[in-house]
């Protein structure tokens, strides 16, 4: 019998999993979760269908898959855990090894004696600095009790107008939540673009679908104060000096660590600002392991230190921390790619290693990219549209990674493209991957198998590719390359740029090259609906003596600019 207690603080995600961990490990070890909230194990990554009315039994956000909710009762009788909720630890003792504890609803104070501990205290919302901040509207979305706020603001339908201040995962889900309440909406970046974890390309294609469902996107601009009435939101102020009335603004800026018990116990913090742990998820007290949002953890790919709050991370890491808080340190947490999705309306969006942007901001010159735009089944099983941007190491052809997004399914796609990142291959490995087909599921070659093909005749200087926001640039800098659309007069006529281009069918192409500029060594760029036909008239025009041909990568589904019709 080994009669130690294991205590675990938080009970949200890293927590209840340690825990049950813990006791799976040791059945006669004593168990205890600490939660300062009255909930447990609640499903966080689900707070926004909640509130958009995907589903309406509260809690369904707190129970197992059988239904059963999730609470002290649940954990002492399936478990043999000790849940105590609504008690806060105020203070961690190492040299006793004991933490304080103080009830939320009594204020009693107590003392509790750990053999292990293990910290999953997760992340804090950050808010903006500016005035206002106080008046009563303004929320995040970080915890049941903004769940519950959200949801009884679109139940009762009183608020015409709100803000989304934000355009990462949690203020794009919230978008469409409110946005399902009938609420008008505009989301507020101050960045160039939403979802940062995509290149610009594929964000403004995101962007677009967002606009197409009647919310509003500012970009490149922030907040400069809350506007109010009585202590009452009213409106917002941008940093560009314009006014936005609204009676509701949701805080999506993102979270910090919540490592203020760790740092008052002198436990190590990381250079991002998370708890520092080892491949054991150990602190720098060999009693003590931490978890979740509050660590920082490795890069797979870059070896650097990173912040990756992601709900299934925490579970993974929890269940690290469980099994080594009672056998000693016998596995490990190999660290984080960084993959992430989200559901965008009718989209989905997601990505899964380095973005193009992210490998050269950590000095990542000598890579190279590529855009694919094609079905993810079928026309005739009604496929959707799919666009996914490739990043790889052009001398090794290591895969660095990969983005997609579209109505179609993202996430096969950036399951697909996790494996082959953790799995260290390289474009070559990928181009005759064996999956599964059928049509129900797939096109017979993939669309993520498509791309490295894609990728793979671009390294071999076969394919000779341009993007679409290149093309914009050419165009508004004053170059005039002579744009080809090959597509068929009846596609022409149903969607077009409308910037300069001539149309050419391909099936035409060989009879008609002397209606291209006979100066060989003019620029020249083909492309068609996702430029497969593109690529074949750029082929046809190499041949010929045209020396300056260029794909335009994705071809129009890749355009994310607007069109002519």
């Amino acid at each position: 019998m080994s009669m130690k207690r294991i205590v675990v603080i938080g009970g949200s995600a890293a927590g209840p999993k340690a825990a049950a961990k813990a006791r799976r490990m040791d059945e006669q070890a004593e168990v205890v979760i600490i939660q300062k909230d009255p909930d447990l194990s609640m499903a966080s990554c689900g707070y926004p269908y909640y509130v958009g009315g995907f589903f309406d039994d509260r809690n369904m956000l707190l129970s197992t898959p059988a239904g059963i909710v999730r609470d002290p009762k649940f954990y002492l009788n399936a478990k043999a855990i000790e849940a105590r909720t609504s008690t806060e630890v105020t203070a961690i003792d190492r040299t006793t090894r004991t933490v304080s504890l103080k009830s939320m609803v009594t204020g009693e104070e107590s003392v509790l004696e750990y053999d292990k501990l293990i910290v999953a205290t997760g992340s804090t919302p950050k808010m903006p600095p500016v005035p206002g901040i106080e008046l009563k509207g303004i929320t995040t979305l970080q915890s049941m009790a903004d769940a519950d706020f959200l949801r009884k603001i679109r139940d009762e339908k009183k608020v015409r107008n709100a803000v989304i201040i934000g355009g990462g995962l949690i203020g794009i889900e919230t978008c469409e939540a409110l946005q399902l309440a009938g609420i008008e909406i505009t989301v507020i970046e101050m960045l160039p673009q939403l979802l940062t974890f995509l290149d610009w390309d594929l964000a403004k294609i995101v962007e677009n679908h967002v606009r197409s469902k009647s919310a509003n996107v500012i970009t490149d601009n922030g907040i400069a104060a809350f506007l109010g009435e009585n202590g009452v939101l009213t409106g917002v102020k941008l940093a560009n000096g314009t006014e936005l009335e609204c009676e509701l603004a949701v805080v999506a800026i993102g979270v910090a660590p919540n490592v203020k018990l760790a740092r008052a116990a002198g436990i190590e913090i990381g250079t991002t600002g998370g708890i520092a742990v080892n491949e054991f998820m150990q602190t720098s007290d060999p009693d003590i392991y931490a978890a979740g949002d509050c660590v920082e953890t490795t890069h797979r790919i870059t070896g650097k230190k990173v912040l990756a709050p992601y709900g299934d991370l925490a579970n993974l890491q929890g269940r690290v921390a469980g099994e080594n808080a009672v056998m000693g340190n016998t596995v490990t947490f190999p660290g984080t790619i960084q993959t992430g999705i989200c559901k965008v309306f009718d989209f989905s969006a997601g990505s899964t290693g380095l973005s193009e942007s992210a490998a050269r901001k950590l000095g990542y010159e000598n890579i190279t990219t590529v855009i694919n735009a094609s079905p993810d089944k079928p026309g005739f099983m009604n496929g959707e549209l799919l666009v996914t941007k490739l990043v790889a190491d052009k001398k090794t052809g290591k895969i660095l990674g990969a983005q997609c997004v579209g109505p179609g399914n993202v996430s096969r796609q950036i399951a697909q493209w996790a494996f082959a990142l953790q799995g260290g291959l390289t474009v070559e490995d990928v181009v005759n991957s064996d999956l599964p087909y059928a049509p129900p599921f797939s096109l017979a070659i993939d669309h993520g198998i498509a791309s490295a093909h894609l990728m793979q005749n671009k390294m071999k200087g076969r394919l000779k590719g341009i993007t679409p926001r290149q093309v914009k640039e050419k165009l508004d800098s004053g170059e005039n390359p002579f744009i080809l659309d090959v597509r068929g007069p009846d596609e022409y006529e149903q969607i077009r740029l409308g910037i300069g281009e001539t149309l050419i069918p391909l099936g035409a192409l060989r009879k008609r090259l002397s209606e291209l500029p006979q100066d060989k060594d003019r620029e020249i760029v083909t492309y068609c609906k996702i430029s497969l036909r593109g690529y074949e008239a750029a082929l046809v025009l190499e041949a010929n003596g045209w020396n300056k041909v260029t794909v335009m990568e994705g071809g129009i589904a890749a355009w994310p600019y607007s069109r002519e019709k």
